[in-house]
């Protein structure tokens, strides 16, 4: 898995997460990366930053590696306190607040590409997170 820096005409960055670099660029090709706040399609790679190999590889890796497990961890936490979890019926519940039908609340699930292509198509924004499992 990597992750790419992407940016849109619009000037909006955000992250793309991919098998590797070919399968990027397979997707952008097919037209298949569009930027979640405006669905602009015209996509670019942004320079990412790099670091720098220390004389104690471990001791860096550990720490980069706890500061991340961190702040994966508040982003769980944050989601998991505030977020009403709707399952698979994601899609459902965010058109039934777009129209109006339920009180509008946070919300987060899973949706299907045909779903998501739904709610794009009706004018609803929602940001798609990778969760990472507990099982390792």
């Amino acid at each position: 898995m990597i992750v790419f820096d992407l940016m849109c005409l619009q000037g909006h960055k955000f992250e793309g997460w991919f098998d590797d670099g070919r399968a990027y660029e397979d997707q952008k090709d097919r037209g298949l990366i569009s930027c979640p706040v405006c669905n602009d399609a015209d996509i670019s790679k942004m320079p990412t930053a790099f670091s720098i190999k220390s004389s104690h590889p471990d001791k860096t890796i550990s720490l980069q590696q706890k500061e991340l497990a961190r702040i994966e961890n508040k982003i769980a936490a944050f989601i998991e306190n505030n977020f009403d979890n709707v399952g698979p019926k994601f899609a459902t519940e965010a058109l039934k607040i777009h129209y109006g039908v339920t009180e509008p609340r946070n919300i987060r699930g899973t949706s299907t590409q045909e779903e998501e292509k739904t709610l794009k198509e009706e004018g609803i924004e929602f940001i798609k997170i990778p969760v990472v499992s507990d099982d390792g």
